[in-house]
């Protein structure tokens, strides 16, 4: 039973990517390939001429002053002219062209479509050739092929005497929308052939002599094929669940191309490139030996692939995982790919020693100075995933170490679902050994959320370290700035997470309060009924609802309100009153709360809040004018002489100023037994 078929539907529903416009091209090459080993079996036989056809150019501009520099730019690809001298178009060739999907060359891997490709980026083809029939004789057939007619205008007779079998293939009419994303000069076009067409240079034979006119310039793909060859290329086949597979590995010089790849080739076409730098542990930049650099490509071709490549040849119906019953014996794309990655490393293995050792060496010093929060992971993960770029930026390289952490987590959460569940044929030796392991991974992530949160405060210190010197303009950091580190302006404790609020570089206890709000005025805090619309940077309030009973039956107060106020660095313009006073300041705050009626965060009112002992903290250097008003407050100087602190029995507040240096000496102190342990530097 025969079924009709209609060329112009055929075309619509067979794709060509826009950036695929050069492959109607390709794909006449590649017959012209064919058509010449038909003839001959010695590659060297043939030839292949490739002529760019460009719109004529206009008329020279004569004016000289308008006239640009440089060279003219160049006019706009409409076809190309593909000769060669092959077997050409005899009966069974023409027989095979006219017949859509034909099996003519099936055994090469041809699908009968590549005809199709033509018309989707071009307007229409014109063929003449010459060829030699089944008696010898040589005679000459010319057609054209269009998408409103398709094959048609046939003419068929005897070719001139003395004429040679050759065959010219005219792509007419290149589309705009093709043409605009396509290559535009003759060696840009030759350089893309050449990779499309690589294969055929690296076989054992070699490839026809192959050669691009652009007008006046003639490029031949031996002398690209000189230009991109490092080294001979090396042959080796590999079973792969009973599949045969050809990996080709081929050094190309680096200044001819840019990244490390797999060519997943079909019926001896490039289909598809895969980068594969950063896939093989320790490929990343160009590979140096002492002939030079060269960059590793692998070409890969089987049976099994010219099987399952699409029709259009620009991908593959393959699967890229089996997760089904038959994933033991179905081959898939990971499998090809993990072998092919294997062989490939297998291969570079003596170049990529040394980059390996750099790119742990990377890691490590990463780790080490920048995130020590990995280091409880890095045993979990595999070499081949810590095999980074040395030259990575710790961006990057965060991320690749971040991405790992959380697949461990994911794990982790996935066997915590099932830890408690005893296997049906395990045996509690098996089960005790699968606990163990999971509290081990469970142990190395807390340990590794402990390490983030120690390297967080030393982020923080250097930065408030920083933060008070004197920078290049001479001028010292505004109090908003220092304000903003240690917590957020203008938001209370419900409105930011307790990351960002950095109290303990005052007091560790300050991480616990039952309300906070920061640079508020007292009006807004649901702490105080008090109208004032004065703000103190930061207020906090700890409410002990179950008081500890402590020696002789004392309990912990039940409230306490904590004021700080927060100067410039090296301000020095402290006198009497609220407005000059960070000390006076801070206790006028406290009394007001306490006036207001201090309630908890929830609105309860807290007994007796006026006797809520209340503790003020002054953040200042120790300026000649913040010095004097501490002696006339009666406050006693540190031992270290970089403070001050006292006790006020008139307002119930402990008062402690505390000088940028004091700050910062301090909190790095108590947390240097953390920054050790991680190997942070403290100085």
């Amino acid at each position: 039973m025969s079924m009709n078929t209609y060329l112009q539907g055929r075309l619509r529903n067979t794709p060509l990517p826009k950036s695929h416009g050069l492959l109607p091209l390709f794909e006449a090459v590649v017959n012209s390939i064919h058509s010449i080993a038909e003839l001959d079996a010695d590659p060297g036989y043939g030839e292949i001429t490739i002529d760019i056809i460009r719109t004529p150019q206009t008329a020279l501009q004569l004016d000289d002053s308008k006239s640009k520099r440089g060279a003219p730019p160049l006019e706009n690809i409409i076809g190309f002219k593909i000769t060669d001298n092959g077997a050409g178009f005899h009966d069974m060739n023409m027989s095979s062209f006219e017949t859509l999907d034909s099996d003519y060359k099936a055994q090469q891997g041809c699908r009968g479509v590549g005809r199709l490709l033509w018309l989707k980026a071009f307007e229409g083809v014109t063929v003449t050739s010459d060829f030699r029939n089944e008696a010898t004789d040589l005679k000459r057939r010319s057609f054209t092929f269009t998408a409103a007619q398709g094959v048609g205008n046939i003419k068929l007779g005897d070719a001139e005497p003395g004429t040679q079998p050759k065959t010219c293939v005219n792509l007419n009419g290149f589309n705009k929308s093709y043409r605009e994303k396509s290559p535009k000069t003759g060696k840009t076009i030759a350089n893309s052939l050449f990779e499309h067409c690589l294969w055929y240079f690296v076989r054992d034979g070699g490839a026809p002599q192959i050669r691009i006119k652009d007008e006046l310039e003639l490029i031949s793909l031996d002398d690209i094929y000189d230009e991109y060859m490092f080294s001979s290329a090396k042959k080796e086949s590999v079973q792969i669940k009973g599949q045969s597979f050809e990996l080709t590995h081929i050094k190309l010089k680096a200044s001819s191309a840019k990244q490390h790849f797999i060519a997943w080739c079909a019926a001896s076409r490039v289909v598809e490139e895969e980068n594969i730098a950063g896939k093989v542990a320790g490929l990343h930049g160009k590979i140096k030996e002492e002939a030079g650099e060269f960059v590793y490509a692998c070409y890969v071709t089987s049976p099994f692939l010219d099987q399952h490549v699409r029709p259009e040849r620009i991908g593959f119906d393959i699967e890229e995982m089996s997760e089904d019953l038959f994933s033991e014996t179905e081959l898939n794309l990971t499998d090809i790919r993990n072998a092919v990655i294997a062989s490939s490393s297998k291969h570079l293995e003596g170049y990529l020693k040394e980059s390996q050792k750099a790119g742990r060496a990377r890691v490590e010093k990463f780790v080490s100075h920048r995130a020590p929060r990995y280091r409880p992971i890095l045993a979990r993960i595999s070499e081949d995933k810590l095999s980074v770029d040395p030259d990575i930026s710790d961006k990057e390289l965060d991320l690749i170490l971040h991405k790992q952490l959380a697949e461990i987590e994911g794990s982790l959460l996935s066997e915590g679902h099932e830890i408690m569940n005893f296997g049906k044929d395990e045996s509690p030796a098996q089960y005790n050994a699968r606990l163990a392991d999971y509290l081990e991974k469970a142990d190395d992530i807390k340990k590794s959320d402990l390490a983030n949160y120690v390297f967080h405060r030393k982020i923080i210190l250097d930065i408030l370290g920083k933060a008070v010197q004197r920078g290049a303009d001479g001028k010292y950091a505004r109090e908003e700035l220092i304000h903003e580190l240690i917590m957020p302006m203008r938001k209370t404790s419900n409105e930011v997470k307790l990351d960002s609020c950095n109290l303990w570089l005052i007091d560790e206890r300050l991480a616990f309060h039952d309300f906070l709000a920061s640079d508020k005025s007292l009006s807004t805090m649901p702490i105080t009924d008090y109208a004032s619309t004065k703000e103190p940077d930061i207020c906090a309030l700890n409410v002990f609802d179950e008081p500890i009973l402590v020696a002789d039956g004392q309990g912990l107060p039940l409230a306490s309100i904590v004021i700080v106020e927060i100067k410039r660095p090296m301000r020095n313009d402290a006198a009497a009153g609220e407005e000059k006073d960070p000390v006076e300041q801070a206790l006028g705050y406290l009394e007001r709360i306490r006036e207001g009626g201090a309630k908890t965060s929830s609105g309860r009112p807290i007994p007796r809040s006026d006797d809520i002992p209340g503790f003020c903290y002054a953040i200042c250097d120790i300026t000649p004018t913040v010095e004097r008003r501490c002696k006339t407050l009666g406050l006693t100087v540190t031992s270290d002489h970089l403070g001050y602190f006292g006790y006020n029995p008139n307002y119930k507040a402990y008062i402690e100023v505390i000088s940028f240096d004091r700050l910062l000496n301090s909190a790095r102190q108590r947390n240097r037994a953390f920054f050790d342990k991680l190997g942070l530097p403290t100085t």
